[in-house]
């Protein structure tokens, strides 16, 4: 519990600089009326308008445009509750980790189970890079325990950047009909597969969170074996 609530941020994402100065920004002229709980639950609305707006695009693309709305609502929810704790010292450590983290699993599968639904991504692809993020986050939490350390980036790519390429290629779909309409057949442990434009990007973002997670593994399990060295007998 200690180790949480004393826990290292480590932030290095390419955004971080100018994001952190304008949460502060936002958070020093935040009414008094608003609380960091209730930017949470902006958050988790957020989330649930980028779930809805991926499934409802699956008969009309034109619902992205709610999708983009809500990234938008969910980066302004998550990204200034703790930022507005701090601004004020109000900070809850570990009520705020546990309903933080907890709430973060609810907005992910919101997010990950309507692009599987929209049409654009298989809902299987899917579902496997939603399973990544979870042991991503699994390990971020055990770190948090062990060594104090709570990693929020990798690769200098954090939860703003994601948001923004969701952005970038929710805009790419709704003004390039031929992005939209891309298909392409291969043949996937013996079964022929329609792919369409994301399915390949989303393929290409486990590839890459399986990567750093078997990296991130290998590397703390190193520094732990230093830490705590077999017995001797």
């Amino acid at each position: 519990m200690e180790n949480q609530q004393q826990a290292q941020r480590i932030q290095t994402s390419v955004l971080n600089g100018i994001e952190r100065k304008a949460l502060i920004w936002m958070a020093e002229r935040m009414p008094r009326w608003v609380t960091s709980d209730m930017l949470t639950l902006v958050g988790v609305f957020g989330a649930a308008l980028i779930g809805a707006g991926y499934a409802l695009s699956a008969n009309d693309y034109r619902w992205l445009w709610l999708c983009t709305l809500g990234l938008f609502v969910n980066w302004f929810g998550d990204s200034l509750d703790g930022t507005l704790a701090r601004v004020r010292n109000t900070q809850r450590p570990v009520y705020g980790y546990y309903i933080d983290h907890t709430l973060d699993c609810v907005n992910e599968m919101m997010m990950f189970v309507g692009a599987g639904l929209s049409g654009y991504v298989h809902l299987g692809f899917a579902m496997i890079a939603f399973a990544l993020y979870l042991m991503l986050t699994i390990n971020v939490s055990i770190n948090a325990h062990l060594k104090s350390e709570f990693k929020l980036t990798y690769a200098k790519m954090g939860p703003t950047e994601f948001r923004l390429l969701m952005v970038i290629v929710n805009l790419l779909l709704i003004f390039i009909p031929s992005f939209r309409a891309l298909e392409y057949e291969i043949t996937l442990v013996g079964k022929a597969v329609t792919m369409h434009a994301l399915d390949f990007a989303c393929l290409l973002i486990i590839v890459v969170l399986a990567i750093i997670y078997v990296c991130t593994i290998v590397s703390d399990t190193r520094k732990y074996a230093r830490i705590d060295p077999p017995k001797q007998r």
